[in-house]
């Protein structure tokens, strides 16, 4: 079985410049969550109906197979525009939407299920809603689907009908190609409607039916940014729902937001206020306290991260952050690694057992196992042209306050006195003192006018 994503709409209710199908929900963008399902149902030869911004939608989506809706002149028409790649398949047609993100993939199972069980020609995926304004209605006789009738060609009675389309269909390959070739346009809309191919194919005797789903919210069609926000909330419930179902702690899911890709192991806590991106993955048994962002980093067991941001890094088993620390992209913390408040690090490597505990930038650095980041230090890393690396060995001290100037080598075992500018390589067991030599001058205070004596 194949799908067509119908993605070809210029979206103008979304009021952007950016192609509608590609907005995020809860992380993924929207066709890219269609595709996601179709494949995990088996469906993973798809024909993509494009028109707006098409390029942009190819370079989200790469190398796939497509065919351009120049013109927007209805459902039906895409259908025909992509009618030679359909009997070029010859496989059964599931047909859908690129801005309908929240099927799940048990419905399309079902409605597949049915479909083949039944031998149907068609089959059209219907729901019952509160309020069906604006969607087609499906027309019943005798218990079986006789008619979708679209809310413009619709009678004050169709119109009380509250079971409706939801745009997803399934069709055998020849009937659907047999039915596209005999619509029309000759309605209010001047458009070729998708749903007159049902009518068609009742009235000359094939068989259609339909399957209903009881959840509203997965065939909720995304057209403005309210929809937007609609959608992602219920996918981030969704994803809450799964994560506490797995045995992660959400201490107030309301107030956590967690992106569909993210995977978080049993007995991690997430406090209020948490953001999680990306495809982030955190272990087990860790802690994630209040305004801390994660976006795709690979976070391992017993780690506590406190009101800070992590990018792009990698944290080990038993590592400490925050509160008020960034980790920037290429960060990697190796086991038990402390890094304490606004402590800054990117692209560095600390080993096992390495402590920074505050007011600190690393970058461009290796830091060896067991060293000590005093407060205050900076790894000088960039000339204001090129980027330069510091290579601090095991066991080392750095003092407070100290300025390391790469490309330098600090050796194992050697310290570096507080307040000192280190510009030349440090031996193994070597003490460096690169500061000032301290003069007292006595007495020479008295002679600034605010000291007591001159008030």
């Amino acid at each position: 079985m194949i799908s067509l994503i119908l993605a070809a709409g210029k979206g103008t209710r979304m009021k952007s410049d950016q192609s509608k199908v590609l907005h995020k929900v809860n992380g993924v963008p929207m066709i890219k969550r269609v595709v996601n399902v179709l494949e995990n149902i088996g469906n993973e030869k798809n024909i993509f109906i494009l028109g707006h911004k098409k390029e942009d939608v190819l370079a989200e989506m790469g190398n796939v197979v497509y065919v351009t809706q120049e013109e927007q002149l209805g459902t039906g028409h895409a259908i025909l525009i992509a009618k030679d790649k359909i009997k070029e398949y010859g496989e059964n047609v599931l047909i859908t939407y690129g801005d309908t993100p929240l099927l799940k993939e048990k419905t399309l199972e079902e409605l597949k299920r049915v479909f083949e069980e039944k031998n149907l020609d068609c089959i059209v995926l219907s729901c019952k809603v509160k309020n069906p304004f604006g969607y087609g209605r499906i027309v019943k006789e005798n218990g079986k689907i006789s008619n979708i009738v679209e809310e413009k060609e619709a009678s004050e009675s169709e119109k009380k009908i509250d079971e409706i389309n939801t745009g997803v269909y399934i069709f055998k390959n020849e009937s659907l190609l047999y039915a596209i070739e005999k619509i029309d346009n000759n309605n209010s809309k001047g458009e070729y409607y998708l749903t007159d191919a049902i009518k068609i194919l009742t009235n000359e005797g094939y068989s259609v039916d339909s399957f209903q789903i009881e959840d509203e919210d997965e065939i909720l069609g995304v057209n403005s940014k309210a929809q937007l926000a609609q959608a992602s909330k219920i996918s981030r419930n969704r994803k809450n729902t799964e994560l506490m179902d797995n045995g992660v702690i959400l201490i107030d899911p309301d107030t956590t937001y967690i992106e569909d890709n993210v995977e978080i192991g049993q007995d991690t806590v997430i406090h209020p206020n948490v953001t999680i991106q990306g495809n982030t993955k955190i272990g087990k048994n860790c802690e994630i306290l209040g305004n801390t962002r994660i976006e795709n980093s690979v976070i391992a067991d017993n780690v506590k991260i406190e009101a800070s941001v992590v990018e792009q890094s990698t944290l080990e088993e038993g590592v400490t952050v925050g509160p008020f620390a960034h980790l920037r992209p290429k960060a990697h913390l190796k086991e038990t690694v402390h890094v304490g408040n606004f402590v800054e690090i990117k692209n560095a490597t600390l080993e096992k057992g390495v402590k920074t505990g505050h007011l600190t930038y690393i970058g461009d650095a290796e830091v060896g196992e067991d060293t000590n980041i005093g407060a205050g230090t900076i790894t000088c890393n960039y000339d204001g042209k090129n980027k330069y690396k510091t290579v601090i060995g095991n066991n080392a001290f750095v003092g407070s306050n100290s300025t390391i100037i790469a490309p330098v080598e600090l050796g194992d075992n050697s310290l570096v006195g507080a307040g000192s500018t280190i510009t030349k390589n440090v031996p193994a067991d070597a003490i460096a003192i690169g500061r000032g030599r301290q003069v007292n001058k006595d007495e020479y205070a008295t002679r600034l006018p605010h000291h007591p004596k001159n008030q």
